[in-house]
């Protein structure tokens, strides 16, 4: 028999009146709220990270290939023969071998290891750009036409139509539809079915063409809502004077976005042809992903604050129940027990009140963020967050590291003021009342 632990057990349960009683669920309330504040902040960073990702890599895709002569200023590149071959057979590759350097807490060591992918591309598909002007009878708008062919994945602007249908691409002719943002839309007055102009520029004259709207889509993304619309990529390459076999460039999609470097850097050296470029969104797009990069110190400065606070209740907690159990310290000391002995009984017994607490604080946590998730209760401004509603993600493998992480830290600081025991006297601490 463990006899800290069955001692510690009969002080913990005992039906005693004492001023500890109160300390004691003061205590736990303090853990169960720091573990379900940490929680609930894990949650919606992940959540945040994770959808505004999607949104944007759902957009653009994940690397981007096309001319090396791409003019960084107009957006506008040169044309890219369709016929690769890279296109469409890059679907199939698969997790990639790489090798990279051997680090240990952060610090790059002179040897290097072998590692693979988590997996390879997903799905490849062209567009081609081409800027210019909405026209109405009272407004005009600046906006960039995205041509998209019979390739690409309507998976994603599927969910973000709130009006109409997917564009309508006819093999026989070019379709004249439009699929355009809710904003531009309300901008510029245009409802679904409407008739609107394009006008743009080639070779120093202005030019004309008409659109039909098919489709009004709102992703939250403002930014980039206000400057896109979908059309056939055949009327883009028509304005643009190229032909059917000419694009602006390949959209390329990956399974696991842990392995965005390593691919785009695989598919540049060993795919491309010398007169493409590769990069990944992550390069073309910077501030926003910088942005969602703070989201972690967010998190980590709230976990440590978090676990600041539950850290000093408990050790205030374990401070009074040392000295309101004195004279039960002074028996224990004159029947033989050590002073590390005693110890291990009040830390058994702050370890009861952290396990309480932290029951408390998964169940409290847990139970916010399924409410979250269901009615969305914490709702945001998607102009400034690019999200109706805070989200919320629970990695259950994250909240369990999350669980014993807290149950350890937790412990190690109160070793320092479970010493109080050793300054206890024996003969004192008996005719302790």
């Amino acid at each position: 028999m463990n006899l800290e632990r069955f001692i510690a057990t009969r002080v913990a349960f005992s039906e005693r009146k004492s001023f500890s009683r109160l300390i004691i669920r003061i205590a736990v309330v303090a853990v169960a709220l720091s573990l379900s504040v940490m929680i609930v902040a894990m949650a919606v960073i992940s959540g945040f990270k994770h959808q505004i990702g999607e949104k944007i890599f759902g957009f653009w895709g994940h690397i981007h290939i096309t001319s090396t002569q791409i003019n960084r200023t107009t957006g506008e590149t040169l044309p890219v023969d369709i016929h690769q071959d890279f296109y469409p057979s890059l679907e199939d590759l698969g997790p990639v071998s790489y090798t990279k350097s051997f680090s240990l807490l952060g610090v790059d060591l002179p040897w290097e290891i072998q590692e693979s992918t988590k997996g390879g591309v997903r799905h490849i598909q062209v567009f081609a750009l081409k800027p210019g002007i909405i026209k109405t009878k009272n407004q005009i708008e600046g906006i960039v036409l995205k041509g998209i062919g019979p390739d690409f994945d309507w998976s994603f602007f599927e969910k973000y139509l709130v009006e109409g249908k997917p564009l309508s691409l006819p093999d026989s002719a070019a379709s004249k539809g439009i699929v355009l943002s809710q904003q531009t839309a309300k901008r510029v007055g245009l409802k679904l079915g409407d008739r609107m102009v394009f006008n743009f520029v080639k070779d120093g004259e202005v030019f004309r063409r008409a659109f039909v709207v098919e489709g009004i889509f709102k992703t939250g993304l403002e930014e980039y809502d206000l400057k896109f619309a979908l059309v056939d990529i055949r009327r883009t390459q028509e304005m643009l004077g190229w032909n059917e076999t000419q694009v602006g460039g390949f959209e390329v999609f990956v399974d696991d976005l842990s392995d965005l470097d390593v691919l785009t850097d695989y598919i540049y050296l060993e795919k491309l042809p010398a007169d493409l470029y590769c990069e990944n969104i992550r390069e073309k797009f910077p501030a926003i992903f910088e942005w969602l990069a703070l989201q972690d110190i967010n998190e980590v400065v709230i976990i440590v604050l978090m676990l600041i606070v539950g850290i000093i209740n408990m050790i205030t907690a374990l401070m009074i129940l040392i000295l309101e159990r004195t004279n039960m310290v002074g028996i224990l000391k004159a029947l033989g027990q050590t002073d590390w002995s005693i110890r291990k009984i009040f830390l058994y017994y702050a370890a009861y009140i952290i396990v309480l607490g932290l029951l408390w604080g998964n169940a409290l946590g847990l139970v916010f963020c399924w409410l979250q998730e269901t009615f969305g209760i914490i709702r945001l401004n998607e102009a400034n967050y690019y999200l109706p509603v805070a989200p919320v993600e629970v990695n259950f493998l994250h909240v369990l590291f999350l669980n014993l992480g807290v149950m350890v830290v937790t412990l190690v600081f109160l070793l320092l003021p479970s010493w109080l025991v050793t300054k206890i006297s024996p003969v004192k601490a008996i005719r302790f009342k």
